[in-house]
């Protein structure tokens, strides 16, 4: 910053140096009719000219990297700050505001910081300088001109609060008509299938409208401020010739004083002009600023404690215990918080496989997200090894446990890409295994194979061939705990009886946690725990759950009712 601050500095005091050497030339040479010096007095005004330009061209130069840097810098740590926040804010955040701060809000930052800082110290330096020479040279038309700055300042404050509120309405209809767009393509499919891609364009073209009407309230806004503060210079500098002349006729100024002083007053026409825009870049960034750091502000909630220590996987044994677990999701606003779960115990042994079965909205989904600790209990712990997992940190604990969604989510990215995020630095015969254990060798038969690039959310496969990959690169690596949550509801009986079988021999030194939706996933586990309105209410095997809980045939039958209708 300070060199550049000393370049435009340097540009503007060659700048103002031209008009002064004019004037000794006009009053001396010119009007004494001594042509031999004009050479000289000539050469220094071009000097002063290569000087500025150069000096401009290395400022914008130093200035542009400058901000591209501190650009790259803010973006890389609001994404990682997006990384660190929980679930829980990503679910109620709309993903178009988050891109459209990390794109629009960002580049208009680096504008601001590219040029309308720089053009603001250097502009009202520069006007200070002018009028102290005016004053200098003239000080009753100085004076005058520096009385004219008074309708400038009162142009420009009423500009500043309607502005303001018409660029942060506009950046907010930005974020909301990429929301839009966004949940449009993600869902072509629905949009295409109800036959309501007309729906979807009303809405569309009505945010597109909002968001036209509000750019062209704050141009409206910023043209009559432009139009504004082209016409108070433009009427000063007629105004100040016309005396000038007047002046100059008396001989209270030389014609060289006269030149000099029209061509000062001229240097402050764009300092002038450039207020509004000025103004403009440097509410928008301010806008802008508000909008990136309402999400920085907010403080990660699941974070390495200072006690966290990391482990060695190969030093995991793999007992899991819940203890006494209660779990609510946040609340929105001053609503309270609703219990999910409540004294949730459960041991599981290392190398043990237990099912978590359960009717809709018992809380298994919100059970096992809190072992990788995508959710943090409300109240209780839950332990890996007879060690709160929040004393593990966050990345030894997700390189030990292993995770398989319902809802399979893959990357626009290669197949190999997607499966290594299960595990870094895998080997070709590591990702062969994990294949074979999901069944999921059609990856071979894809146009490049490992290295298809597969569309966004992997919407190019079916149903079942996500499902496979997503499990395929939860056991990649071979987690000493293995999280499924109902990971094979999208494949058929035959597919689905030759992954369990495979899954049997892969989990027999793994802990595993699944939850089960299909009652022949149960076959994986030794024992069985019944999750009802969010507390476990009894644990066995399956034959014995049969046998003695009637709560437990009662959601196997209504699970197979539903196998039935599909």
């Amino acid at each position: 910053m300070g060199w550049m601050l000393a370049l435009a500095f340097g540009a503007t005091a060659a700048l103002i140096a031209v008009p002064l050497v004019i004037r000794h030339l006009v009053d001396g040479p010119v009007r004494q009719r001594e042509p031999g010096a004009i050479p000289a007095l000539g050469a220094l005004v071009l000097a002063f000219g290569v000087t500025e330009a150069l000096l401009v061209f290395f400022r914008r130069w130093m200035q542009t990297a400058s901000a591209l840097g501190m650009e790259t810098a803010i973006r890389h740590d609001l994404y990682r700050h997006l990384q660190r926040l929980p679930v829980a804010f990503h679910d109620q955040w709309p993903s178009g505001q988050l891109l459209s701060r990390a794109t629009s809000d960002l580049a208009v930052l680096r504008r601001f910081l590219s040029f309308g800082l720089i053009f603001g110290i250097v502009n009202t330096t520069t006007y200070i300088a002018v009028i102290v020479l005016l004053l200098r040279l003239h000080w009753p038309l100085g004076l005058a001109v520096a009385v004219s700055a008074v309708p400038i300042i009162v142009v420009s404050k009423r500009v500043f609060s309607q502005y303001l509120t018409a660029a942060r309405r506009m950046q907010d209809l930005q974020g909301e008509l990429a929301t839009l767009v966004e949940s449009a393509a993600q869902g072509i499919r629905v949009i295409k299938a109800f036959g309501r891609h007309q729906h979807i364009g009303r809405q569309f073209a009505a945010n597109a409208r909002d968001l036209h009407d509000t750019a062209m309230a704050k141009t409206r806004v910023l043209a009559s401020c432009w139009s504004k503060l082209d016409l108070i210079p433009n009427l000063t500098l007629g105004l100040m010739l016309a005396v000038g002349a007047i002046e100059v006729a008396g001989g209270r100024l030389t014609v060289g004083g006269l030149v000099a002083f029209v061509a000062l007053q001229t240097a402050l026409l764009w300092p002038v002009q450039s207020i509004g825009w000025i103004i403009a870049n440097g509410q928008e960034a301010m806008t802008a600023a508000d909008r990136v750091y309402e999400v920085l502000d907010v403080r990660p909630a699941i974070t390495d404690r200072r006690t966290a220590r990391a482990v060695d996987p190969a030093t995991v044994r793999g007992r899991v215990r819940f203890e006494r677990v209660g779990f609510a999701y946040p609340s929105a606003g001053s609503s309270p918080r609703s219990a999910v779960l409540s004294e949730v115990s459960l041991d599981i042994a290392p190398g043990e496989t237990v099912a978590i079965v359960g009717a809709t909205g018992s809380g298994k989904t919100s059970l096992v997200s809190l072992l990788p600790r995508t959710h943090d209990p409300t109240t209780g712990r839950v332990t890996i090894d007879d060690r709160d997992i929040r004393d593990y940190t966050l990345d030894s604990l997700r390189s030990i446990v292993g995770v398989a969604f319902e809802e399979p989510t893959l990357f626009s990215m290669s197949v190999r890409e997607n499966l290594a995020l299960g595990c870094h630095g895998t080997s070709h015969s590591a990702l062969a295994e994990a294949i074979d254990i999901a069944q999921a060798g059609f990856v071979y038969d894809l146009p490049q194979g490992l290295d298809t690039r597969i569309g966004e959310q992997g919407h190019s496969l079916s149903g079942g061939q996500r499902q496979r990959l997503a499990l395929a690169r939860a056991v990649l690596g071979r987690p000493r705990v293995l999280v499924l949550d109902d990971p094979l509801s999208a494949l058929d009986v035959h597919t689905e009886a030759l992954v369990e079988t495979a899954l049997a021999a892969a989990l027999r030194d793994t802990t595993a946690i699944i939850v089960v939706h299909r009652p022949s996933t149960i076959a994986l586990a030794g024992r069985v725990a019944l999750l009802m309105d969010g507390t476990i209410t009894a644990v066995g095997t399956h034959s014995h759950l049969m046998a003695t809980i009637p709560a437990y045939r009662a959601v196997l039958s209504a699970t197979v009712g539903t196998e039935e209708a599909r």
